[in-house]
């Protein structure tokens, strides 16, 4: 087994299979509870549902274009083309919508949609916690990542020493403006609610604790 250079093991081939299975699994669960519950998600997510709303777009192609953006940022911020590590940012973008929309379905079926508003409210904020613990397990693991929790990993640990909050604030800032800059525009705003606020002040937060709790042999590896 190989060791890391500050003698922590690596994960085995069959270790990381794990993790990465398990963390699509939770992150694609977590999604999916936040799209059901309609009480809001991700800035990323909500600002290409505003982009989408505004121009009569389709959320898939906007949210495929926003991975490209990140792609192409995260190149900037590296200030080098990794062809591997965006060739995992592709298929993560390619594969990981249809998981999504496996679980949206279930819960739509399992009548999330219909609980009452606290019940939505609860269950909306359990799905950003399941996505933040999903980001901490497979950036650590280091292996694919999606574009944007790549961007995260580079600015929490090339950039701001580590800091998940600041570099998860960081990161938000751009579907933030988007969001902004929208609503003062076409004067209405969608896709912003509970989970929209828990995410943007505490998902940097819960990554951490993600990062101490769950799994806490796997370290990071850059």
């Amino acid at each position: 087994m190989l060791e890391t250079q500050n003698g922590l093991r690596k994960p085995t081939i069959y270790e990381s299979f794990f993790y990465f299975t398990l963390s699509l699994l939770i992150n694609a669960i977590g999604n999916g509870l936040t799209v059901a519950t309609n009480m809001g998600s991700s800035m990323w997510t909500a600002s290409a549902a505003n982009i989408a709303y505004d121009f009569n777009f389709s959320i898939s192609w906007v949210l495929i274009i926003y991975g490209g953006s990140q792609i192409f940022i995260n190149i900037l911020l590296t200030r080098k083309i990794d062809l591997p590590r965006i060739a995992g940012n592709i298929i993560f973008i390619s594969f990981f919508g249809p998981f999504v929309g496996i679980f949206k379905q279930l819960f739509l079926d399992l009548g999330f949609a219909s609980l009452s508003l606290p019940a939505k409210i609860f269950f909306d904020i359990i799905g950003i916690c399941f996505v933040a613990i999903a980001i901490s397990i497979y950036q650590r693991l280091n292996l694919i990542l999606h574009p944007g929790d790549e961007m995260t990993n580079i600015l929490r640990f090339q950039y701001f020493k580590g800091n998940a909050n600041l570099a998860q604030w960081t990161n938000f800032s751009i579907p933030v403006i988007v969001i902004i800059c929208l609503s003062l525009i076409f004067k209405q705003i969608v896709a912003v609610n509970v989970g929209t606020a828990v995410a943007l002040f505490f998902q940097g937060a819960l990554i951490n604790y993600a990062d101490q709790l769950i799994f806490p042999k796997l370290k990071h590896r850059l």
